[in-house]
């Protein structure tokens, strides 16, 4: 299968490496010049869970360099999306499928509203903690879970085929026929702790670890799985703060993306993430004060760092 990465940090890197592991054709394609050089360079150095090594991969800042693909993996921040769709024209021929892979909400509607006809796959991932190294390097803490849905239909064998793709290189890949399940599932977890993390700027585990920084995290996530049960979605979980802790104490050492963004001087999705729940809450009657506090925050902070 020949496959076209877009957007390839973090977890973009992991998804690349991986799948071209498993003999596929694949293409990291980035605007990050250095990135992009390093990798055709020196190969994709992945570190983590998975091992440690080099992998040869195709490159490129232009997505005119690579051609119609098979299955085209969207995978930059939320934020980034509709640009990103739309320079993937070149990317897309009969039968092209595309998965978008976003923290947050919104991303995949984003995609399907530039894609028009093209079928675009809701991707999420979660347990997976990575982080980018350096030009062409990335670090996995772990690899818990792919998510795969289908936006306004149930699971098909066409989307069972794109799982098992996955699964063969490595993956452990769950289908979903509800949508909104497969997103707040892990909704929930950005949720709780992206934001606190950013502000800490502490890891997933230190914030565990401090009481109050933990009761501002697991707040977060509480009020969004009260949204969720408020809006009737059958999120599998009965206990949030039991849940949250189960996931957090796969990844202590990582540092959610957002806390990441911060340290690279840039701008979060903290308006998909934490400051979507205050708008989610209000459509059904829910208060989120934990998230209205945690976003106004962030927002502040990004002003003084002149990102925002």
């Amino acid at each position: 299968m020949k496959i076209g990465i877009v957007g390839c940090g973090a977890m973009g890197c992991v998804y690349a490496g991986l799948l071209s592991e498993a003999g596929h054709d694949v293409w990291a394609i980035d605007q990050w010049q250095a990135h992009v050089e390093a990798i055709r360079d020196n190969g994709l150095r992945l570190d983590g869970i998975s091992g440690d090594r080099a992998i040869t991969l195709k490159a490129t800042i232009s997505p005119a360099d690579v051609g119609p693909c098979d299955l085209i993996v969207l995978a930059t921040k939320t934020m980034h999306v509709a640009a990103a769709a739309r320079d993937m024209a070149p990317l897309i021929g009969e039968g092209t499928l595309v998965v978008s892979i976003q923290n947050g909400l919104g991303g995949p509607d984003a995609a399907a509203r530039e894609l028009g006809q093209t079928p675009v796959i809701t991707g999420v991932a979660s347990g997976f903690g990575a982080s980018i190294r350096g030009p062409g390097s990335a670090h996995h803490n772990g690899m818990e879970l792919i998510r795969f849905g289908n936006r306004g239909g149930p699971v098909t064998p066409e989307l069972e085929n794109i799982a098992e793709t996955w699964r063969q290189a490595g993956f452990k890949v769950r289908t979903f026929d509800d949508i909104d399940q497969l997103v707040w599932e892990k909704l929930i977890c950005n949720v709780c702790f992206s934001g606190t993390c950013a502000i800490t700027e502490r890891t997933i585990g230190e914030v565990m670890e401090d009481p109050d920084a933990w009761t501002v995290a697991s707040t977060c996530g509480e009020e969004v799985f009260q949204v969720a049960k408020a809006k009737k979605i059958a999120v599998d979980i009965q206990d949030s703060v039991a849940y949250l802790r189960d996931f957090g104490e796969k990844i202590p050492n990582a540092r959610p993306s957002m806390l990441l963004d911060h340290m690279a001087d840039r701008a979060s999705e903290i308006d998909n993430i934490n400051g979507a729940i205050p708008m989610a809450g209000k459509e059904v009657g829910v208060a989120t004060p934990f998230n209205e506090t945690v976003t106004a925050l962030i927002r502040a902070k990004e002003r003084r760092m002149g990102v925002r």
